[in-house]
């Protein structure tokens, strides 16, 4: 029987249910799509193992979606023609929590685009956060962050090793009991698949060329890398636009994730840097793209920090949108820049510096988000709710004179 570990999405996709008469889970795969969904779904389409679930849905699309609501048609772009048909019936039936549709991959139509406007709700299922892998204690929640609440508590006990591990190892659902030798192989795996798979099956991709596109992400993780960056490390007799195609197809696949330059009132006249950020779904494919292991990170913290910052940003997706709030980053041409950037759509704001720990670090950090604060014009935008530090090494939860607070990923939660 199989254990499911309960997802900070699971409140998420109730309340999504409550309000539309359907809802589209979205998600790379083995994140734990389909587990989540059956937790309140009644009855299921397999559409990805079941063959004859697929010849049915052409045939007779009414059949198969008169199955007891929420109905879960689990991989429904493998039948993409199923969208229209429903959304009729969300339209016949007029009652919510309908059906739960998961999916993997993007169809390249855009089917969804254009006609689940006011039916479909859409909910995007991440890898699991340190919170839901038990890693983290939570003691500090994001959302009394939001409130300005005090930030105080107790040392976690997370170490750096932990959350040397927690990257190798990845937030899949499947490995949680799992072993890190045996983890580093299933990602590893699962990696070399996406070389070898055209999920898509519409464009030609070459597993060479895809392969070195990940080693690249994995070697620029949390930078904003330039496309010709990019192609120099695939091959520079390939054109840019290939590259492009390549990374599009690792989006709508969504191995790769995309934070994009924070828009907002500044009174300086600095001008912003435009370029998404790009990072892996979760930091394991980064060290199975490079084979990397937890003593080769151990000897190269300047890399961790980076693979870190990957991290901390995976779980910040997942706390944001719990709060109803999206992730962003800032970088102007004065050299500023700041990791994250999380504004709730009430326009509640909070500048984030993720450093692996040590004073000057923290200091340094410290510094960057106050003179972010001197930038943005806080009539139009309004004073920060925190200014946050977020370390890797544990750290007693706390503020400091200048208004700047530190905690470890270990303390905090949604």
């Amino acid at each position: 029987m199989t254990i499911y570990h309960p997802r900070i999405a699971d409140q998420m996709l109730r309340d999504a249910l409550s309000f539309r008469a359907a809802v589209l889970l979205e998600g790379a795969r083995y994140v734990g799509k389909t587990e989540t969904a059956r937790q309140l779904a009644n009855s299921e389409l397999l559409l990805d193992i079941d063959e004859d679930a697929r010849m049915s849905a052409l045939v007779n699309p009414d059949g198969v979606l008169s199955g007891t609501p929420p109905l879960l048609i689990d991989e429904w772009q493998f039948v993409p023609e199923l969208w229209n048909h429903v959304r009729r019936k969300c339209d016949d039936r007029q009652q919510l929590g309908q059906f739960i549709l998961t999916g993997s991959a993007r169809p390249s139509d855009t089917i969804t685009r254009h006609s689940g406007a006011g039916r479909v709700a859409r909910l995007k299922l991440h890898p699991m956060t340190l919170v839901e892998q038990g890693i983290s204690d939570h003691s500090i929640s994001l959302s009394s962050l939001l409130r300005g609440e005090e930030v105080s508590g107790s040392k976690p006990n997370t170490t750096l090793s932990d959350l040397i591990d927690a990257s190798c190892k990845g937030g899949w659902p499947a490995m949680l009991s799992a072993s890190l030798v045996d983890s580093l192989k299933h990602v590893r795996s699962y990696l070399e698949e996406i070389t070898h798979v055209e999920l898509l099956g519409e464009i030609a991709f070459d597993p060479g060329r895809m392969r070195q596109m990940l080693i690249s992400i994995a070697r620029n993780i949390s930078t904003d890398v330039a496309i010709k960056t990019l192609r120099a490390d695939v091959n520079t007799s390939i054109q840019t636009r290939t590259i492009t195609k390549y990374l599009d197809q690792l989006q709508q696949i969504h191995i790769v994730e995309q934070l994009m330059p924070w828009a907002t009132h500044l009174r300086a006249r600095s001008q912003l840097r435009l370029t998404p950020k790009r990072f892996f779904c979760d930091p394991s494919l980064a060290v199975a793209a490079l084979r990397a292991t937890p003593d080769k990170l151990q000897a190269d913290m300047q890399y961790f920090g980076l693979l870190f910052e990957s991290l901390v940003v995976r779980d910040l997706l997942v706390y944001a949108q719990a709060n109803d709030a999206s992730v962003s980053f800032y970088r102007d041409n004065t050299g500023l820049e700041i990791d994250a950037i999380l504004e709730t759509s009430a326009g509640v704001w909070i500048p984030i510096e993720i450093k692996l720990g040590g004073s000057s670090y923290i200091e340094a950090a410290a510094k960057a988000l106050i003179r972010l604060e001197r930038k943005v014009d806080v009539e139009k935008k309004g004073d920060p709710a925190a200014k946050l530090v977020i370390t890797a090494y544990p750290v007693f939860p706390h503020t400091r004179p200048d208004s700047v607070s530190v905690l470890s990923i270990g303390s905090l939660g949604p």
